[in-house]
């Protein structure tokens, strides 16, 4: 489990890793701070894809097609890729935790700087990936948007399994307001490399009670393993260790 991460991934017990959980009262209002904006090719996506851990959809990334630019980034990131965290049941399962809140799910947007020249190169450098984090709250309403992702998870119950998934535009997942919190961390998945500028949007989206079940309905295991859902895919919170978490919003 991911406490003991760091046997073979010494990076887990660093300095600057994720999640963390965001306090308002510490949180420091940065008025320098500039609104991000995206930029997606939806011809840019390609496949959808159960890893055995998460529920992946990947995205061309080999020249500047969807690219993330603005808020604390400098140039323009790609986009490689989207996961998914998710809990067991609809009270937990985002990595962020906010004020003590818990959301049902947090969905990780996954860009690279391309001045790096490779995504292997990016990982070695603080300012190599930027994600947008957004989480996902169980309410009434259910997110449309979300039902594109959804609609292929039949095609990918078990571990290894991959669809064609095209003509996606990501950036119809984003809640309406842009504010958005921002710190220095690290991929939750060992290697853990502390290369990440995080932008998590303050406002989060909502999904049905069926939506979140659909995810659980993944299996980490192969075609021919017993099921094993695939649920409680977040790591733990990790020491702030001194970071100042800024925010773009008063």
């Amino acid at each position: 489990g991911p406490e003991r991460w760091h046997e073979n991934y010494p990076m887990a017990k660093g300095d600057k890793q994720s999640p963390i959980e965001i306090n308002s009262k510490d949180v420091r209002h940065d008025t320098s701070l500039s609104p991000w904006h995206a930029s997606y090719d939806p011809g840019a996506a390609k496949t959808i894809l159960n890893n055995g851990r998460t529920c992946r959809v990947v995205f061309d990334d080999t020249f500047d097609r969807s690219v993330l630019r603005g808020g604390p980034l400098t140039g323009a990131y790609r986009l490689r890729q989207l996961h998914f965290h998710w809990g067991s049941s609809d009270d937990h399962g985002s990595e962020h935790v906010i004020d003590g809140v818990k959301y049902a799910a947090e969905l990780h947007l996954v860009h690279w700087n391309p001045k790096h020249g490779n995504f292997a190169g990016a990982l070695k450098q603080p300012d190599g990936v930027a994600v947008v984090g957004i989480f996902l709250k169980v309410g009434k309403t259910l997110k449309p948007e979300m039902k594109r992702i959804l609609e292929e998870i039949d095609n990918i119950k078990t571990k290894g399994k991959e669809a064609p998934f095209q003509h996606f535009d990501p950036s119809i997942l984003f809640p309406k307001s842009r504010d958005y919190w921002t710190y220095h961390g690290s991929f939750t998945t060992p290697p853990c490399e502390e290369c990440i500028t995080w932008i998590l949007l303050r406002e989060p989206i909502e999904v049905s009670s069926d939506q979140m079940a659909k995810l659980r309905s993944l299996s980490k295991n192969g075609e021919n393993e017993p099921v094993n859902p695939l649920v409680d895919n977040w790591r733990p919170l990790q020491p702030v260790k001194g970071r100042i978490v800024r925010a773009s919003f008063k």
